[in-house]
C-alpha cells in the first residue's frame, strides 16, 4: 500500500510539471508505531498510540509548548489563558473565532465554525453511556456540575442520552466562550483542558451522520485529517487546507543546539509544514529497524531495545550513523513500566495479609536491574513508585520495597502466609491447598517475549507456576477493562502532574485508567484531598502517603521509568521531543533537497 500511494503522489507532482508550471515537491514524514491503533474518537480511545494519532487532528483550548523546558501551556484555541475565580472552581474560556473544522459531507458544503457549544457537545458525549468512556472517571474526577446527574438519569431512564439538557457545570455562555463549574476547587484545571485526544471539539452533525462508525471518521479542528487508513497496517495522513493561520513560534532552550537550529531555521514559518504522515504499524523489532537505516522510514521512535548497541553503543550515537547525518534524541520518559494484579481476582486480589503477601512477595522476585539489563540494554532506571520522573510528586529521594529485589524474602513471605509446595512437585500451593497458578497476558512482539521470558525465571526460583496468554493488545486492553484478566503488563504516560499517575489506583477509576481495580477508602480520600490542594509541601506530604500505600498493597509492580532514543534522518529538521505533548507533527519539515542529496 505504501508503493501505490507514494506512486498517486509522484503522478500528481509530474502531471503539473509537464504542464510547465513550477511544483512544490510533497513533503512526506514516514515512521512506525509498534503497537497497533484502535481508532480516533476521544470519547472511545485511551491507549497511548490512538491518543498520538487523534492528538494531531483534534484541538484542545490549551496546548503544551513543544520546546519550552520546564514544561508550559500556552492558548491554543482558546484566546487567552482561562479566566480562575479565587477559590478555583469557576473556569471560563474565550474560544478564538475564526477556527474551521476540515471540510467533510455532514457539512452539507458550508464551512463549519468552530464555536464554545462543541466543546460542551464533546466533553458531554464522554459521559453518554452509548460511548463507554475510558476516560470518564478522569474527567469526571473534576466533579463538574450535574454532567454526572445528567449520566445518571440515561441509565435510569434507559433513554438516550440527552444533549440539549443545560448543566450548570459546563455551558456556552455565548457563541465563543466556555464556561466551567466545578464542585471542588482544582488549581490545576488547565491542564485538563489541555490534551487534544480527551478534550478535543468534534462537531455534533458529524457525530450524528457517522454514529457507530465514527471512530472510523475522524472531523476536527487540527493540522491533519485522516486520508487512508488499512487497520493495524497504515495510517496516512494529509494536511487540512482549512488550518488557521498558526505559525512556528518556538522557544529554545539555552543548553539545548539542536533545538536552536530548528528555531532559527523555522522561525515564523506557517503550520504544518509537512503534506503528508504516513504511519506504519510494525510490531517485531527488527523490520522497523530495519526500514529506518534502509531509509524507508523517516524516524524511529525509541530505537528497539535489541538494537541499542548497535545504534547508541555507550550511549552515543554510533559513527556509522552519525556520518549519514542521522541524529538522535535521547530523554527521560514521562512514564512508568508496571505489572498490574486484578484486585478482583480470587487468587491475586483481596486485602487480606495473605493475599497481600503473594503479591508483595511477587514484586520482591522480579529482578529489574536483570530486566534492565538483559532486555532492555540499560535504557531505563528501576521505578521505585507509579510517579514518573519529571512530574509534579515524583521524589528522586523516594525509596520503596517497590524498587527492591529480594529473593529470600519473597520466600520468607510465601512461607509464613502458606502458600508453599504441599506434593514436593516444586511448585507452591494456595493456603487452602489448592494449586496456585498465575496467568500473565502478553502480546506476540519481541520485547514482550523476552519479558515474559523474565518473568518465567524469576517465579521459577520462587516455586510459583505461571503460564503466559497470549494476544494482540487491543484484545488484551478490552479483556482488562472488563476485568478478565488476572495480571498484565503495561506502561502508563502522562503528566505533567503525578495525579496522572496517583489516578492508576482511585476507585473510581476501576476499570478505566485503573486497570487493577484497586479500591482503598483511604486512597480515595486521599487522592479527593491531593487534587484540592495548591501545589505545596502539604500536596507533596499527602502524595508521597499516596505513593507507600501503593507499596504496602501491591496493585502494581512498577518495574522502570524507561530513557528513549529516538533517530531522525538528516532531511528531518525540527524534530524533537517534549514528552508532554502529543501533537508534534506539525512543527516538524522535510527537506526534500536534501532527502534527494542523500538518497542518490
Amino acid at each position: 500500500m505504501l508503493s501505490v500511494l507514494r506512486a498517486a503522489v509522484c503522478g500528481a507532482v509530474l502531471s503539473v510539471a509537464a504542464t510547465g508550471h513550477a511544483a512544490e515537491p510533497v513533503k512526506v514524514l514516514r515512521y512506525a508505531m509498534r503497537i497497533a491503533e484502535t481508532g480516533f474518537d476521544p470519547a472511545q480511545i485511551s491507549d497511548l498510540y490512538s491518543s498520538t494519532l487523534a492528538a494531531n487532528m483534534f484541538d484542545a483550548p490549551y496546548a503544551t509548548e513543544f520546546l519550552a523546558r520546564p514544561t508550559r501551556l500556552r492558548p491554543n484555541t482558546a484566546a487567552a489563558m482561562p479566566e480562575a475565580s479565587a477559590d478555583f472552581k469557576t473556569f471560563t474560556i474565550h474560544i478564538r473565532p475564526g477556527i474551521y473544522f476540515n471540510d467533510d459531507p455532514a457539512f452539507n458544503g458550508r464551512r463549519r465554525e468552530l464555536v464554545a457549544e462543541d466543546y460542551v457537545y464533546s466533553i458531554k458525549r464522554h459521559y453518554d453511556p452509548r460511548w463507554k468512556s475510558a476516560r470518564l472517571s478522569g474527567i469526571e474526577n473534576n466533579q463538574i456540575l450535574g454532567l454526572q446527574a445528567l449520566r445518571d438519569d440515561c441509565i435510569k431512564s434507559r433513554k438516550p442520552f440527552d444533549y440539549d439538557t443545560p448543566v450548570e457545570g459546563l455551558r456556552a455562555i455565548d457563541r465563543y466562550t466556555l464556561q466551567f463549574k466545578l464542585a471542588q476547587p482544582n488549581p490545576r484545571f488547565t491542564d485538563e483542558v489541555s490534551d487534544p485526544a480527551v478534550m478535543g471539539a468534534l462537531a455534533r452533525e458529524v457525530v450524528e451522520a457517522y454514529g457507530d462508525k465514527i471512530m472510523e471518521h475522524p472531523v476536527g479542528t487540527g493540522p491533519f485529517r485522516l486520508a487512508h487508513w488499512k487497520r493495524s497496517s497504515l495510517i496516512v495522513f494529509e494536511k487540512n487546507p482549512n488550518y488557521r493561520a498558526d505559525f512556528y513560534d518556538e522557544q529554545a532552550p539555552a543548553d539545548d543546539p539542536l533545538a536552536q537550529a530548528a528555531v532559527a531555521r523555522l522561525k515564523g514559518r506557517k503550520l504544518p509544514m509537512i503534506d503528508r504522515i504516513e504511519v506504519s504499524v510494525i510490531e517485531q523489532s527488527q523490520p522497523r529497524w530495519l526500514s529506518f537505516v534502509n531509509h524507508e522510514m523517516d524516524l524511529i521512535e525509541q530505537i528497539p531495545e535489541d538494537f541499542t548497541n548497535i545504534a547508541i553503543p555507550n550511549n552515543k550515537l554510533a559513527p556509522n550513523l552519525a556520518t549519514q547525518g542521522i541524529y538522535d534524541v535521547r530523554y527521560l520518559r514521562n512514564d512508568v513500566t508496571m505489572s498490574y494484579f486484578a484486585m478482583e481476582n480470587p487468587i491475586v486480589g483481596g486485602y487480606t495479609p495473605a493475599h497481600v503477601a503473594l503479591r508483595r512477595a511477587i514484586a520482591l522476585a522480579v529482578d529489574v536491574e536483570r530486566e534492565i539489563r538483559v532486555v532492555r540494554r540499560g535504557q531505563a532506571i528501576v521505578a521505585q513508585s507509579i510517579i514518573a520522573p519529571g512530574l509534579w510528586g515524583y521524589d528522586p529521594q523516594f525509596k520503596s520495597e517497590m524498587g527492591q529485589f529480594d529473593r529470600a524474602r519473597a520466600k520468607a513471605l510465601l512461607d509464613l502466609y502458606g502458600y508453599t509446595d504441599r506434593d514436593g512437585d516444586g511448585w507452591r500451593h494456595q493456603p487452602d491447598g489448592s494449586p496456585l497458578v498465575i496467568e500473565y497476558a502478553t502480546q506476540p512482539d519481541d520485547l514482550s517475549r523476552q519479558l515474559i521470558t523474565q518473568w518465567q525465571k524469576n517465579m521459577d526460583a520462587i516455586g510459583i507456576r505461571m503460564v503466559f496468554k497470549t494476544a494482540q493488545w487491543p484484545e488484551n486492553l478490552k479483556a482488562s477493562r472488563a476485568g478478565k484478566l488476572m495480571m498484565w503488563g503495561v506502561s502508563w504516560t502522562g503528566g505533567p502532574d503525578g495525579e496522572q499517575f496517583l489516578v492508576l489506583g482511585n476507585g473510581p477509576e476501576k476499570g478505566q485508567a485503573n486497570h487493577a481495580r484497586f479500591d482503598l477508602p483511604e486512597y480515595n480520600r486521599l487522592f479527593d484531598l491531593q487534587r484540592r490542594l495548591p501545589d505545596g509541601p502539604e500536596r507533596m506530604q499527602v502524595m508521597t502517603e499516596m505513593k507507600k500505600l501503593t507499596v504496602t498493597y501491591m496493585p502494581y509492580k512498577a518495574h522502570t521509568h524507561r530513557i528513549w532514543t529516538d533517530l531522525a534522518q538528516p532531511w528531518v529538521v525540527g524534530f524533537d521531543r517534549n514528552v508532554f505533548l502529543r501533537e508534534w507533527w506539525k512543527y516538524i519539515d522535510i527537506d526534500t533537497a536534501e532527502r534527494a542529496r542523500r538518497l542518490r
